[in-house]
């Protein structure tokens, strides 16, 4: 199953509380303080791992805490500090505050970590609180306490190639052709509903990476249909390639309604390369085909592919413009 959102609670560890202690050795009779400081409390540490893909996860557990400090002992001896508790995520995992929904990481790389809440300081013990005035301090300080706070995560597929269109466009069949993917197809709206994400294996050990996302509607940006929970699966990819059927009458309100759900989003979409591709041309007789080739789509600057993925169509001419692009 395919997470893309959780929402967990994490707290930092307390810090463990300073000791108050004398040295008690034989002919020693009235040591000084010998009280130790209290150990850190443990963080609270997200990790990027690249073998993850879902948050799925994070629906089985929702509470994460680090382990308190240990109090300081005699002798000097100071507390242990608290094990950190580390939260692996998928690569592309964005960290919000719940409450505020501001972004405290973006985790966009392997490896990448951010602390989301800090253990408490250990306390200091009686020894580091002596003075030349008061030289048998009898008290201690205690451990501060850790960070706590409610996240909330969204995670956005990393794609070279974002798929765009309207339900039944063809996109999942095109993934499932030049990828392993293997998303369900069939002849009703919105069969994709959760984002899926394919390898192009390219020529000469070449690869790149398509994302298909649920097909997009008239106020996809506002959350109609599917389109608010997954247009933000295309915000990191390089290029866009919007697909339309060929057999759409209205292919210039369809390019329209997506070029303007793009822009309502957001610039990041907007601004993208862009590549338009017209799919499903097996069902045109070839005299049809050739007519459709005559088509001119206002705002749009290039030349529009024509392909057909059951039949395999354009498909060679369709990765050679994408590769050329993603080199560009």
């Amino acid at each position: 199953m395919f997470v893309d959102e959780a929402k967990i609670f994490v707290k930092a560890g307390k810090g463990g509380d300073g000791a108050v202690a004398f040295r008690r050795e034989k002919y020693v009779p009235k040591g000084g303080p010998a009280g130790g400081n209290g150990g850190k409390g443990g963080d609270v540490i997200f990790v990027a791992d690249g073998n993850l893909m879902t948050l799925l996860d994070f629906s089985y557990k929702r509470k994460y805490v680090a382990e308190d400090g240990k109090p300081g002992g005699n002798s000097l001896k100071d507390g242990r500090n608290g094990e950190n508790v580390v939260i692996k995520v998928p690569v592309g995992t964005v960290i919000k505050d719940f409450e505020t929904k501001e972004i405290l990481a973006d985790l966009s790389e392997e490896g990448a970590t951010y602390i989301a809440a800090r253990g408490g300081k250990g306390g200091k013990g009686n020894a580091s609180f002596a003075t030349p005035t008061n030289q048998t301090p009898r008290y201690a300080e205690e451990g501060k306490p850790g960070e706590e706070r409610r996240i909330l995560l969204e995670l956005k597929l990393i794609a070279d190639v974002g798929l765009v269109g309207f339900p039944n466009a063809g996109k999942s069949t095109l993934i499932s052709v030049i990828s392993a993917a293997k998303p369900k197809i069939a002849d009703y709206p919105f069969t994709t509903l959760q984002p899926n994400l394919g390898i192009v294996k390219y020529k000469d050990y070449k690869s790149f990476t398509v994302a298909d996302i649920p097909g997009i509607i008239d106020g996809a940006h506002l959350g109609k249909g599917l389109g608010l929970k997954f247009l933000r699966h295309i915000e990191r990819t390089k290029i866009l390639l919007i697909m339309i059927d060929v057999t759409d009458e209205n292919y210039q309100k369809t390019y329209d309604t997506i070029l303007n759900e793009l822009e309502s989003y957001g610039e990041t979409l907007a601004k993208k390369k862009k590549l338009l591709a017209f799919t499903k041309v097996d069902l045109l007789s070839p005299e049809e085909l050739e007519e459709a080739k005559k088509r001119k789509v206002k705002g749009y600057e290039g030349t529009p592919l024509y392909i057909s993925a059951v039949a395999g169509t354009g498909i060679k001419e369709l990765l050679d413009e994408l590769w050329k692009m993603l080199s560009d």
